[in-house]
């Protein structure tokens, strides 16, 4: 066994640490993502969906070139590691793997336009926090345009700091 130091990368995360406590991000996965989705040049947006986009089956015309797709919507699930505040985004757009429209990576691309605009964001966990534990939910009730299902979201906090 061999001591390598202190963790500052593992599995696409980004650990810096300080006497506060740790911060985990995923800049650089989010810049490999956004040039692989060729999007390293674009305008970045300030939310990850729009509240009034309602996506259904039907939206837009089908997609010749399905590859691409799955592959970035797979992406961004592992991204919501460190960014939470676009799992409700990418949950919609997943929805969707097997009929893909045009508004659907629309709203793709829309997604990867906001995780440029806060790519060094991440989580701190802080050192001095406590250890209560704290679990929020909400659903709404048949919001699902297509066929009435509720949606559920959950978070849990240990002290101050996000953990699910």
């Amino acid at each position: 066994m061999k001591d390598l130091g202190l963790l500052s990368y593992f599995l696409d995360l980004e650990i810096s640490h300080d006497p506060s406590g740790y911060f985990l991000s995923q800049a650089k996965y989010t810049s490999d993502l956004l040039a692989r989705a060729a999007l390293t040049d674009c305008k970045t947006t300030s939310t990850p969906v729009d509240p009034q986009t309602r996506l259904t089956p039907l939206d837009g015309h089908q997609l010749s070139d399905a590859t691409l797709y799955p592959q970035l919507v797979g992406s961004l699930v592992y991204v919501t590691v460190t960014r939470p505040a676009i799992t409700y985004a990418v949950h919609i757009v997943s929805q969707f793997m097997a009929a893909l429209r045009s508004l659907h990576y629309d709203a793709l691309i829309c997604i990867l336009r906001y995780l440029k605009s806060i790519m060094f964001r991440g989580l701190h966990y802080s050192a001095h926090s406590s250890l209560q534990l704290h679990a929020f939910s909400d659903a709404d009730w048949a919001g699902d345009p297509t066929n009435c299902h509720s949606t559920t979201g959950f978070c849990s906090f240990l002290g101050d700091s996000l953990i699910a």
